[in-house]
């Protein structure tokens, strides 16, 4: 390994589900230089990059980079003018920051970026979340050294020889929820001796599931369970949802307490949210969103449900199943015992640092 601080270029965003696994090997790699390390971030100049990457610490420059709209859109036209521009900045800001090793998380800023880099020499590594391989990553697989995925059987997308199965990285904070139902309890000020549900939907909140528990959530606070809610910032409810046994907001902050209050989840099946309730242990029931390429949340949902590690529920029968569902199997103690100990045995708890020591056997000596 050279000597001096190392430079490491990282680049992904869109969603969360991009976002915070490229922060979370950011911390590990600091964790396993000591802090010898300098980082520069690379997203998209309007996506939410540009305000989680800063708040956890770290320097990000925005790119004009946007996707391609699936309907009919003028916008469309302006897209290889942006992969162009984009490519080029890129070339820009490997030029003056000079790292050692490019690492990318999937988007078109993390194409554009990790593009640039291979042309220029630096080694790349990049890193699919999900279990049906996005564009980006498909593209940049002859520019990448390595490639890690969290899925087994890869290999449809992607050259063996570089594939490493490492899992999705999450949150340091999720990694161990021991000792912490007592405070979340508190937190969300929800009832101690009840089971606890907990629901989410991603930053921007799921229609679907939003609209099926506004139409049940009294069946479930009836029933004795409390209901941890986070609806996202696009879903309006009714005013007085402030019944006891029910804590409803636009998005969680405390996710470690949220996982810790949990006996059940209902969730999107997000390659993020999949591995973080994977780790947590909590049995769940997913309702995979139909609006993502490829489908590829039903793959991810897909992959355990073959392992008997979760329930499905379609999107488009979430408003009469999503309720009954929930009913049915928080009232099922085996059942859900059952669906614990299988989702914990796919999870992958180490995979920011494995993908951390990857990174760093790529660095030239």
């Amino acid at each position: 390994m050279k000597t001096g601080k190392l430079k490491i270029l990282i680049s992904g965003g869109g969603t969360g589900g991009h976002i915070y696994p490229a922060i979370a090997v950011a911390q590990a790699l600091e964790l396993a230089l000591d802090g010898q390390v300098e980082f520069q971030f690379v997203g998209a100049s309007n996506r939410m990059e540009m305000e989680k990457v800063p708040k956890a610490g770290y320097s990000i420059e925005g790119l004009w980079i946007s996707g391609i709209q699936r309907s009919l859109s003028a916008s469309n036209l302006l897209f290889p003018v942006k992969v162009l521009h984009s490519v080029w900045k890129s070339i820009g800001i490997i030029k003056r920051f000079k790292p050692d090793l490019a690492i990318g998380f999937g988007g078109y800023a993390s194409g554009a970026s990790m593009y640039a880099a291979g042309l220029m020499g630096v080694p790349v590594l990049i890193h699919e979340q999900n279990s049906f391989a996005g564009i980006t990553n498909k593209i940049l697989k002859d520019k990448a050294q390595r490639i890690c995925v969290a899925y087994p059987g890869m290999e449809k997308f992607f050259p063996a020889n570089k594939l490493v199965l490492t899992g999705n990285p999450v949150r340091k904070d999720i990694l161990d929820l021991s000792g912490l139902r007592a405070e979340a309890m508190r937190f969300f000020s929800i009832k101690p001796d009840r089971k606890t549900i907990l629901v989410i939907g991603g930053s921007l909140g799921a229609r679907t599931i939003n609209q099926a528990m506004h139409a049940g959530y009294q069946q479930l606070l009836d029933a004795g369970y409390n209901l941890i809610w986070q609806k996202g910032n696009n879903f309006s409810v009714a005013d007085g949802l402030n019944q006891e046994g029910l804590f409803c907001d636009n998005f969680i902050y405390r996710m470690d307490l949220a996982y810790a209050a949990a006996d059940l989840v209902v969730s999107r099946a997000g390659a993020l949210s999949v591995a973080e309730i994977a780790i947590a242990g909590k049995p769940v029931i997913l309702v995979p969103s139909p609006n993502v390429a490829e489908d590829h949340q039903t793959m991810n949902a897909m992959a355990l449900v073959n392992n008997q590690a979760a329930i499905l529920v379609k999107d488009k029968d979430a408003a009469k199943d999503l309720v009954p569902a929930v009913l049915e199997l928080a009232g099922n103690e085996s059942q859900c015992k059952q669906l614990s100990t299988a989702i914990q045995k796919m999870a992958m708890p180490n995979a920011a640092s494995h993908i951390a020591e990857i990174a760093l056997s790529l660095i030239k000596k």
